[in-house]
């Protein structure tokens, strides 16, 4: 992909962050005359070549009505329900530290029952290529993430994936960004776009905003939303309705099309995640 392409990309999805339409223009009355003679009487015309008209004209509500509206959370059009919201089935981890409850997969370490390497909770219905994925968590400590078009790890220990990561944490240092569990790691941080070539490390093209006015739409100890997309090359992940980050991997060597999604428990002080609301939507 030409890296002209890649920016206009970037720049075409960063519109999925916008939490609210843009404002609509204030209304005018006037006139505007055409070089070619043609007028445009009412709201939103204006002056154009030829006697043209912007969109939203006189009765046509203006400009907000061909603006884009942002994406609702709560839309689950096309997609699947992927945790029937009582039991682990269709899911396979440790259930030393994985249950399901109260509507929510959950995953759980305590100073009683202490994590000795990272682990996660498989989700066996199939593998992720091109989706949208869109869930809630909530956490009270350290560190998790959503991993997709993961492989597993066996000489790792069972329960162990590598791949893309969509990490969330609860100080909110790295929730939002891309990250590659045992693989190339920081793909790009939160506020970033970033390009990544065969064999070389990535390079940020554009910035999304910076790492601590995103932070901002992130809640702490309370409900998130996350929504992933990844289509071919390019993954970007969503919090609350806001771009947190976006990559456009063309190693072809170091990337994944495909592979398994599941969930992370961290190695550390105890700590709790819960899932809830976990909707699939399979592109290919």
């Amino acid at each position: 992909m030409r890296l002209q392409s890649v920016i206009l990309t970037v720049l075409m999805a960063a519109s999925l962050g916008a939490q609210q339409p843009p404002a609509q223009p204030a209304q005018g009355g006037g006139a505007g005359q055409g070089q070619g003679g043609g007028q445009g009487q009412g709201a939103g015309q204006g002056a154009g070549q030829g006697g043209q008209r912007r969109p939203g004209g006189a009765g046509g509500g203006g400009f907000a009505a061909a603006m884009p509206d942002p994406i609702a959370a709560d839309d689950h059009t096309g997609y699947t329900s992927i945790f029937d919201g009582t039991s682990l089935k269709g899911w396979d981890g440790d259930t030393n530290f994985w249950r399901a409850e109260g509507g929510m997969l959950i995953g759980e370490t305590t100073a009683a029952n202490p994590l000795k390497a990272n682990t996660f909770l498989i989700w066996r219905g199939g593998q992720t290529k091109d989706f949208e994925l869109k869930l809630e968590y909530r956490m009270n400590a350290t560190n998790s993430g959503i991993q997709y078009r993961s492989v597993e790890v066996p000489d790792a220990g069972k329960w162990v994936l590598k791949g893309y990561q969509a990490d969330i944490d609860f100080d909110n240092r790295w929730t939002g960004q891309l990250y590659e569990e045992k693989g190339r790691q920081f793909l790009a941080l939160r506020g970033q776009s970033t390009y990544i070539g065969d064999g070389v490390k990535p390079r940020v093209i554009g910035t999304i905003g910076s790492a601590d006015a995103l932070k901002a739409a992130i809640k702490v100890n309370d409900w998130n939303q996350v929504h992933i997309i990844a289509r071919g090359n390019l993954l970007m992940h969503i919090v609350n309705g806001q771009l947190m980050s976006v990559v456009v991997d063309d190693d072809t060597k170091g990337r994944a099309m495909s592979g398994l999604l599941g969930f992370q428990i961290h190695v550390g002080p105890p700590m709790k995640v819960e899932f809830r609301n976990i909707y699939l939507k399979q592109l290919s």
